[in-house]
């Protein structure tokens, strides 16, 4: 089904159908009640894709609810999986000088097209960070997750990435290169002015990757 037939049937606009195509709006079941149907899906099943019998790698043999074999997406792109990093747990030893960070075993859902058309990027790069703690607000507060592209290791453009601290923890930091400086520094920012301004210098920080954006709950 073409998306002007979606439209024509459901009666939502284009511009509504896109933003719920690129992630930028956080569905809920009256989003997706006007043009369910006519996909052959239940609301439930989309909101839920691929945790829903019928839907995504959850298809078995004997399911009621049978996703279509030929189409990939409830909304057309096909949603790949983005590892979430377990802040909450310890930190494992390095194994050849790389940290090994745990990860969740749940992992998120976009759509293929939000991460290259919006974040450009690649599920392989992203993964998602939950911060905990204030030392970013108002920007970020403790318990909001942001999306890091880990392929972008360099502080360039200036601007928030995710870095390791001197206890192995992963934290976000406004990043800042003093360029004029020999040999080359970065100022380490945090946001929320209670907490300190720091230099290092380039060769000293070690960068997991650069926020992309913020997953905020209102």
């Amino acid at each position: 089904m073409t998306r002007s037939e979606l439209v024509r049937l459901s009666g939502i606009s284009k511009q509504q159908l896109s933003r719920l195509e690129n992630g930028q709006i956080r569905l809920r079941l009256d989003h997706l009640k006007p043009f369910a149907p006519h996909l052959g899906y239940s609301p439930e099943q989309i909101l839920l894709w691929g945790r829903f019998p019928g839907t995504g790698s959850d298809i078995e043999p004997g399911d009621e609810l049978r996703a279509r074999p030929a189409q990939k997406g409830p909304l057309g792109p096909t949603a790949k999986q983005v590892a979430e990093l377990d802040t909450r747990a310890g930190n494992e030893s390095r194994k050849g000088g790389r940290q090994a960070d745990p990860l969740k075993s749940e992992k998120w859902l976009f759509p293929e097209s939000f991460m290259r058309e919006q974040l450009h990027s690649s599920p392989e790069r992203l993964l998602v960070l939950e911060t905990t703690s204030d030392s970013m607000a108002p920007t970020i507060v403790s318990g909001e997750r942001v999306i890091i592209d880990t392929g972008h290791a360099r502080p360039s453009p200036d601007g928030l990435y995710a870095i390791r601290d001197t206890f192995g923890s992963i934290i976000v930091r406004r990043l800042q290169v003093l360029r004029s400086s020999r040999p080359t520094r970065v100022k380490v920012i945090s946001d929320n002015a209670k907490h300190p301004s720091e230099e290092t210098p380039l060769g000293e920080l070690e960068i997991v990757g650069k926020v992309l954006c913020c997953l905020k709950l209102y």
